[in-house]
């Protein structure tokens, strides 16, 4: 006889970059790092082609975050938390969208858990999160592992992006006696479909052309939050 109590509560998970922000956190990133002059030309030229690549969908986010991680190996830890605090201080933080902190509260005032899930680093992951007054342990993100304060140079797999981002919403969804199908999902991009179809509630938030596409032929909600 299976003793395990049927998942009864529900989540809200909202996906971070143009989504509960109006833009890419990557791409916010090195608009702060170019002006204050810290973005060598080498490193602009090269983030712009993989920008590029992404926008014609042609980019291995995985591979790409991987090298990514790989140059950060032996930098600290602790310096980079400082750094994205400040940074989310100074100029991340007038990106947060004011209708995404609505829709966040109105799932807070129904008594659903509120998470996060993004793939992009923990580390913005966690201003953000702070700053709307989610816990912790409310965060999926994208991690590095640390050893010693210091970054190894290895990203923490899988990351949460794709079917990634769908594995960690079913372990956080088994940890907390979530109900996935009586869930929601927040996102602007098709590149969140394993996630977006394992929940009861999609919401395409201001979609790519391919998500709006998708979410229109399957009667999913369609919303603006910037």
């Amino acid at each position: 006889m299976n003793n395990i109590p049927h998942p009864t509560a529900i989540a809200a998970f909202f996906d971070m970059d143009k989504t509960l922000l109006s833009g890419s956190s990557a791409v916010l990133l090195a608009r702060y790092m170019q002006r204050r002059g810290e973005l060598a030309r080498q490193d602009a030229i090269r983030f712009l082609k993989a920008t590029l690549r992404y926008k014609l969908g042609r980019l291995d986010m995985i591979e790409t975050t991987r090298q990514i991680v790989r140059e950060l190996a032996g930098h600290s830890e602790a310096e980079r938390i400082a750094y994205t605090r400040q940074w989310f201080t100074e100029h991340l933080i007038d990106y947060v969208t004011e209708e995404g902190r609505r829709w966040v509260e109105s799932h807070r005032r129904l008594g659903h858990r509120v998470a996060l899930i993004t793939a992009s680093p923990s580390y913005t992951a966690d201003q953000l999160a702070e700053h709307l007054g989610m816990a912790g342990e409310d965060v999926m993100a994208t991690r590095f592992e640390v050893h010693h304060g210091r970054f190894t140079g290895r990203m923490l797999e899988p990351m949460v992006y794709g079917e990634g981002k769908s594995e960690a919403a079913r372990t956080y969804a088994n940890t907390h006696g979530v109900n996935l199908r009586h869930s929601y999902f927040y996102t602007d991009s098709i590149a969140d479909l394993p996630l977006l179809e394992m929940v009861g509630y999609p919401v395409a938030v201001n979609p790519d052309r391919p998500l709006r596409r998708l979410a229109r032929s399957k009667g999913w909600s369609i919303v603006n939050f910037y």
